[in-house]
């Protein structure tokens, strides 16, 4: 398959440059013998890409935001001669990422949540997608960056009245401390993967109340906004509700004597 003929699979403009680009990035590595990283991609990206990846045969690449959980993550191209350093975790991640850690004065502690930090980061000039997870707390933030960005942005955020009186410094990846999310494994039964039937059981209430919860557009599967109820849930796709969690759908286990399906479901308590 040529590269157009990959490209020509993409209605959507913004997914089309997105796997352009990608596909330069592979050329280069091929070519230079070099890593290569794209920027950081939500979840819908990183599917994208990743099935694009799949269809090619190209298998030297990991997805990676700084660490396991992360939310938004890079995907990191690179040469036959590195695969042996990323298999055993070699690689140094440090040469992708920086962290800038922001401590709040003791007057500020517990007032900025991640919609203030990302408005920062906005405000001056930076593009999102140079920006991965912002781990907030009551005591500061600390903002995952891709490497090349990281003082065009610590230095931007230092200029800002609200951070004027904040401490800043920069710290490498694998001195980020993540508490991992806890969690606790739902089983629900459904009748099928529609988000609504899906929606109904986990959050516990009716399906009228159900689409009207999606109506309201705060339904999210992969971070992408859901319309419509028809929509078809997969294993391992994350549903967001705002105002109700959120929750990783597993496997299905098994089927009723009635048809319907016995799934389990990762509720992040």
């Amino acid at each position: 398959m040529n590269r157009q003929e990959i490209l020509d699979k993409y209605a959507n403009e913004e997914d089309r440059l997105l796997a352009s680009k990608l596909l330069d990035k592979i050329e280069f590595v091929e070519k230079r013998n070099m890593v290569e990283n794209t920027e950081f991609l939500d979840m819908r990206q990183r599917q994208l890409l990743e099935k694009l990846l799949r269809d090619i045969k190209f298998e030297n690449f990991i997805s990676y935001g700084g660490y396991k959980t992360a939310e938004r993550t890079v995907i990191i191209i690179y040469p036959d001669k590195l695969d042996e350093i990323f298999k055993n975790e070699l690689f140094d991640y440090n040469t992708i990422f920086s962290v800038i850690k922001i401590n709040l004065p003791n007057e500020l502690k517990g007032m900025y949540s991640h919609r203030d930090y990302l408005g920062a980061v906005i405000k001056i000039g930076m593009r999102r997608e140079k920006v991965g997870d912002i781990i907030t707390s009551k005591d500061g933030a600390e903002l995952i960056v891709l490497k090349e960005s990281e003082k065009y942005i610590s230095n931007g955020l230092k200029d800002l009245t609200r951070f004027s009186k904040s401490e800043f410094e920069t710290i490498k990846i694998n001195d980020l401390k993540i508490e991992e999310p806890k969690t606790e494994v739902v089983k629900i039964i459904i009748p099928s993967m529609r988000i609504d039937s899906i929606l109904s059981e986990i959050i516990r209430t009716s399906r009228a109340k159900a689409l009207g919860i999606i109506k309201e557009e705060r339904v999210f599967v992969n971070h992408e906004l859901v319309l419509k109820g028809s929509k078809e849930v997969k294993s391992n796709d994350i549903i967001t509700v705002r105002g109700k969690g959120r929750f990783k759908v597993k496997d299905i286990l098994n089927n009723t004597r009635k048809g319907n399906l016995v799934l389990e479901v990762e509720k992040y308590i």
